[in-house]
């Protein structure tokens, strides 16, 4: 029996991590599916930048939960080296703190010696840690971040229930850490993943502990190429799979049929539709290009949100190599806690802020030109505050004083290239809400079904991904994100084939 499907055309908009990652799996549900980039390349924030024979990965440089990644790929009958090479960096990274300098080893041995000579009888006390998170990580990565929140009732169930007992929910971070360290270097070291989250270490719960069994018993990785290697992946997967994409498409306005989206919009071309993923900023589409009877939100709903941090981010071509510099190098020498609060309670551009370098030449040939290396220079800001090139100087210079003296290199004579990258950058390439680099914090009042659903409420057809809907920000989450609206969409108007 030949049953006609009605629900065959999907538009998915924006081509990042959540929008390939969605288009894959609708693609192999046996949807004919579009997608729609604004960018001349695809990726999103994990776009890669070329000058002057240097290569930098634009946004997301950690490669953390290979396991997402794995699973991403197996659901295709594909393994991640079907696409790209991936190599386990040893040490993880390098910490400088005020007084000296430490590196994270890969193995777990190696890192149980560091804490002990830290603080003797830490070891012990990191087996623990550790051993809570590798609970968390399980019970929170697969029986909650892939659910698509849209009714408490997806949470009755009575294992889950009692598992969230021992998830931490309502005990913070900071104080989960100081029960089992003392020293505040290992202190800062367990809280670093946190600063990404969009909340302060007393104001995060102490479920994200599970970020420290990623970091460092799951390890960082590296896809050899950077972060855009796993996209380009992506993008052969998606046209394997018979997505079609489309890049230079900017979505201006979407036509209606009733309560349904009949059509997507751009500049050039009007693409029919049955369905539609906004893959883009939610916060954009939902306010800028919906129609007022048609959001999802109110203004006033959007301006409570808690955003994640935005970015100060440098691209830079140095004629030398750089001695003392790792692939990931991170600046903990000033008041962890200062920069926290001047991000999330007193939004203001820090006064001494944290950075966090990236030299994927220490360990990528292919990115710098011989001899030299490309550095990617990141502060964490606050978001949706005043963003000039002035300010922009400032702390390149104070930046350059650091990384001179931590290398004791001559920096500033040897630039080949460079380029800033911040809040202004953010809104003109990703509409980007307030200029957030990251997405919604991850508080305890916006987690699971207190997120911006990923249905719209007022549309039959139009469904949302990405870092601003569940499961949140991150890579790992985008591509869980694609995967769980993908679904939903397939109950809610399933394929249908020859019977």
């Amino acid at each position: 029996m030949q049953t006609k499907n009605f629900h065959s055309r999907v538009v998915v908009i924006g081509a990042g991590f959540s929008g390939l990652s969605c288009s894959c799996h609708l693609a192999k549900m046996g949807y004919n599916v579009t997608l729609l980039e604004k960018n001349d390349q695809p990726g999103g924030r994990a776009r890669s930048y070329s000058d002057k024979g240097f290569t930098w990965d634009m946004g997301p440089s950690w490669y953390w939960m290979p396991d997402v990644f794995e699973k991403f790929f197996s659901t295709f009958d594909r393994k991640v080296s079907d696409y790209y090479q991936l190599d386990r960096l040893d040490p993880s990274y390098r910490i400088k703190f005020k007084n000296d300098t430490i590196d994270i080893p890969a193995t777990m041995s190696e890192l149980e010696k560091l804490f002990e000579n830290i603080e003797p009888g830490s070891s012990k006390k990191l087996q623990s840690f550790l051993k809570q998170a590798k609970y968390k990580y399980n019970v929170g990565v697969k029986k909650l971040v892939y659910k698509p929140s849209r009714s408490l009732l997806e949470f009755v169930d009575l294992k889950l229930l009692l598992g969230l007992l021992q998830m931490d929910v309502f005990t913070s971070i900071s104080r989960h850490v100081r029960k089992h360290f003392k020293d505040e270097r290992l202190i800062q070291l367990m809280e670093f993943p946190i600063l990404f989250l969009g909340a302060t270490a007393e104001n995060t719960p102490a479920l994200y502990s599970l970020m420290n069994y990623a970091d460092l018993s799951l390890g960082t990785w590296y896809p050899k190429g950077g972060m855009n290697s796993v996209v380009q992946g992506m993008v052969k997967l998606a046209e394997e799979l018979g997505v079609e994409i489309k890049l230079g498409e900017e979505v201006t306005n979407f036509s209606f049929s009733g309560k349904k989206v009949a059509a997507v919009e751009t500049a050039t071309k009007s693409y029919e539709c049955d369905m539609v993923v906004a893959g883009a900023d939610y916060h954009y589409i939902d306010q800028h290009i919906l129609p007022q009877h048609f959001q999802n939100y109110s203004k006033k709903y959007w301006d409570s949100r808690v955003l994640a941090p935005s970015s100060l981010l440098f691209y830079i071509g140095v004629s030398k190599q750089l001695p003392n510099l790792k692939h990931h190098t991170l600046f903990f020498d000033e008041d962890f806690k200062q920069h926290a609060t001047e991000i999330y309670d007193t939004p203001q551009w820090p006064s001494k802020p944290l950075l966090y370098v990236s030299a994927t030449s220490k360990t990528d040939d292919a990115v710098a030109p011989k001899g030299m290396e490309n550095l990617v220079v990141l502060i964490p800001v606050a978001p949706d505050i005043e963003d000039t090139e002035e300010i922009r100087e400032k702390y390149f210079n104070l930046i350059m004083d650091k990384l001179e003296t931590f290398t004791g290199e001559n920096i500033r004579d040897h630039i080949i290239t460079k380029r800033s990258y911040a809040h202004k950058e953010f809104i003109e390439d990703y509409h980007s809400f307030k200029g957030n680099a990251y997405g919604l914090a991850n508080t305890l009042r916006q987690t699971a079904v207190l997120k911006p659903s990923l249905k719209n409420k007022n549309l039959k057809n139009f469904y949302y991904t990405g870092q601003l809907t569940v499961p949140g920000p991150g890579v790992p989450p985008s591509l869980i994100s694609g995967e769980v609206v993908a679904k939903e969409m397939g109950k809610d108007f399933p394929i249908f084939k020859n019977q």
